[in-house]
């Protein structure tokens, strides 16, 4: 069966906040159902739907009470079974998340583990003595603020949550754990999912010997973070190398499912990328995975390419699946404002980027209308980060406002208050005003989209990228049914390149922007950016992009 996952592109839907179909505020199956055909018409190829498992919600979802059933918020088994029907008439497979480091501290698993030591799923989590003084085992915080440990009175012993409280960790070094997850995972694949993302992937082993983790490396100037999280390097409570054996557990159940991929997030700050490549080199792990590297403020040519070749040089036959913007982000729009000429050119240069680069790609909710960030008040967060750090850091809510279909109250999203707000900007780029308007962004997103299906060199094809000065970033694709060159203007300002080497059949592809080429000199405005169709056989070594003299 062919590998569709390997340079496919996936949508991320946001349930809570795609399309309220019961007027509750929050989003749900049904209305993501009602709208799935907005998503087909873009052109891609699969969804990844953000968990939709009852949860206490006290981190949206990603606190799991149950792994077998939708939360009631979203709806019932029948209307997912429905939403896998419908997806699969589009066209468009479906990807569910897997939270399987963690638990709610609701988990009937849970519930029974901290009752004693002695209980059947005792060691389910990750339970510890306390020091002689009653201070937690080690040093390790959580993600979310404090330390990692939170005491049980009935055990007398700390458990371990690397997330909220409320989120207890699983032991993985417990087969009886890694059983149980591989056992609710099969019973999504025989419902009919084609996938799964797998949040947190790094983090499912911790160090039996509960080591405390070192300092990471800090210039004496530099100001201390508002999250001390970023100031440990996280040997011990995660990245762990047991992490690898179970992975194949899991590549071998979906191989049971012929057309099934998966894709693992990677969250670390200091070796993501090799943590990327060690989890999908050869064909026993995982499908793909993606880290926060391109989910960040950098925006320079050198961080763009450097993230992508050593990804290759770490797994040559390992895949990567980059995204621009996610549920954990600021919107790539707001986070990159300052290198546009307006959002409307960012917006074109950064997905013709993210589709050209080697990999597969997931993309976000509202992207292609080029939403930016939300600005909201204190009083309307829910995010616990943003609740806790704020105002140093505001959350992640301002990445997970409802989308705007129309220009109604409430963006057509709901007819009643949502659970976030609808900002007026994100109003003004609602869906059925862009759609009237063929010079809308999301037109381009189809038409780029369409461009780079036909064209197999962008979808799986090699990369070779050339020795351009800041911000030009340049690189050629190549396959055996032709070849592109692909050059990206990362700044506002207009340039002109010399291009030496291209066949002199080579052609200015209609998706390119703000380009105009004259013989061997190439004009880029401000955001601009190139794709040049040069046929077959292309000798990447031969070509030349260097700044225009004069």
């Amino acid at each position: 069966m062919a590998e569709w996952w390997r340079g496919g592109v996936i949508y991320q839907i946001y349930p809570r906040s795609f399309q309220d179909s019961n007027g509750d505020g929050i989003g749900d199956l049904r209305g993501i159902i009602s709208r799935l055909e907005h998503v087909a018409s873009l052109g891609v190829d699969a969804i990844w739907l953000s968990p939709i498992f009852p949860s206490p919600m006290a981190d949206m979802g990603y606190d799991v009470a149950n792994y077998t059933d939708v939360d009631p918020l979203f709806g019932v088994l029948a209307d997912f079974d429905a939403l896998i029907e419908k997806a699969h008439a589009l066209g468009l497979k479906v990807i569910i998340d897997q939270v399987l480091s963690h638990t709610s501290d609701q988990h009937p698993w849970f519930q029974e583990s901290k009752t004693s030591r002695t209980n059947p799923r005792a060691d389910w989590y990750v339970w510890a003595d306390p020091n002689d003084d009653g201070t937690p085992p080690n040093n390790w915080p959580s993600v979310f603020g404090g330390p990692a440990w939170e005491w049980n009175g009935a055990r007398r012993q700390y458990y371990l949550h690397n997330f909220l409280i409320s989120q207890p960790d699983l032991n993985f070094h417990n087969p009886d754990v890694q059983d149980a997850v591989l056992d609710a995972m099969r019973f999504w694949l025989d419902r009919g999912v084609d996938g799964f993302r797998f949040d947190t992937v790094n983090y499912y082993f911790h160090d039996e010997e509960l080591r405390s983790n070192p300092p990471a490396p800090r210039e004496k100037e530099t100001p201390l973070e508002a999250d001390p999280y970023g100031m440990q390097l996280h040997l011990h409570s995660k990245n762990r190398p047991e992490n690898i054996d179970f992975l194949r557990r899991v590549r071998a159940l979906l191989d049971e499912y012929p057309g099934t991929t998966t894709v693992g997030e990677v969250g670390e700050a200091h070796r993501a990328i090799d943590i990327m490549a060690a989890y999908t080199t050869g064909d026993d792990l995982l499908h793909m995975c993606y880290s926060f590297d391109m989910l960040g403020p950098q925006f320079a040519a050198r961080h763009f390419r450097s993230r992508v070749e050593k990804f290759f040089a770490g797994a040559p036959d390992g895949w990567p699946c980059w995204s621009f913007s996610n549920h954990d982000v600021v919107r790539h729009i707001s986070r990159w404002e300052a290198h546009e000429v307006t959002p409307e050119t960012l917006g074109r240069l950064t997905i013709a980027l993210l589709l050209a680069l080697k990999g597969s790609v997931c993309l976000y909710q509202g992207e292609e209308l080029g939403l930016p960030e939300a600005e909201l008040e204190y009083s309307e967060l829910t995010d616990p980060p943003g609740l806790r750090f704020w105002p140093d850091i505001k959350g992640r809510d301002g990445c997970r406002t409802p989308m705007p279909w129309t220009d109604a109250p409430n963006g057509g999203f709901s007819e009643t208050k949502p659970w976030l707000p609808v900002k007026q900007p994100h109003l003004q780029r609602n869906v059925a005003a862009l759609e009237a308007d063929p010079d809308a962004l999301v037109h381009y997103y189809r038409r780029i989209l369409s461009y780079r299906k036909t064209n197999r060199a962008l979808v799986d094809g090699d990369a070779h990228f050339f020795d351009v000065p800041e911000p030009i970033l340049a690189f050629a694709r190549t396959g055996a049914d032709g070849d592109l060159v692909c050059i990206f203007n990362l700044s506002a300002k207009p340039c002109r390149l010399t291009l030496a080497g291209l066949p002199r059949s080579s052609v200015l592809a209609g998706v390119s922007n703000g380009a105009e080429r004259k013989g061997g000199t190439l004009a880029l405005a401000g955001n601009g950016f190139a794709y040049l169709e040069c046929g077959a056989g292309l000798d990447p070594k031969a070509i030349s992009v260097k700044p225009a003299k004069g």
